[in-house]
């Protein structure tokens, strides 16, 4: 099945920006995310007057709040970008950009499934939380990389 089967040919080529444009929204809100789930870490383990001025700011709520968002914009895109492509190509490139999406949504799955467990004082399950996250920031940095790659492959094989 051809791109022009499913949507015009202009649409279809326009909607390859979608997924780069949500990813670098993303990549902004999960570093808010991971800067609030530090201020949050700072307001639980602060002295008694510093935790006071702290609490103020309800990182912790936000922190929760923003994740939230975070994992649903995640799941959202790495599904988009993949239909985005299957809609384009009839078929869906395995490359490793593909592979480490897939696998950044199986790590913020993960790390979100903790949060039971984070709330009921369990410090394995946080310290994995945030070893998950970070692996997951990572490897964002590198996603951006490699889908700026294939975004100027797109580019140079714009239609006419």
């Amino acid at each position: 099945m051809a791109p022009s089967d499913v949507l015009p040919e202009a649409l279809a080529y326009n909607l390859n920006f979608l997924h780069p444009l949500l990813m670098l929204g993303l990549l902004g809100l999960s570093s808010y995310g991971m800067l609030l789930g530090i201020k949050a870490k700072k307001t639980r383990t602060a002295d008694v007057e510093t935790r006071k001025q702290l609490i103020k700011g309800k990182f912790a709520k936000r922190h929760f709040q923003i994740g939230s968002l975070i994992l649903a914009i995640t799941v959202l895109g790495t599904f988009g970008g993949m239909a985005v492509t299957y809609i384009n190509n009839g078929k869906l490139f395995v490359s490793p950009h593909l592979l480490v999406g897939i696998a950044m949504t199986c790590m913020i799955a993960l790390a979100v499934s903790l949060i039971p467990l984070m709330q009921h004082g369990n410090l394995i399950a946080r310290k994995v939380h945030v070893g998950l996250n970070m692996g997951m920031m990572t490897l964002f940095l590198w996603q951006a990389f490699t889908g700026l790659q294939i975004l100027n492959k797109i580019w140079d094989n714009r239609p006419a």
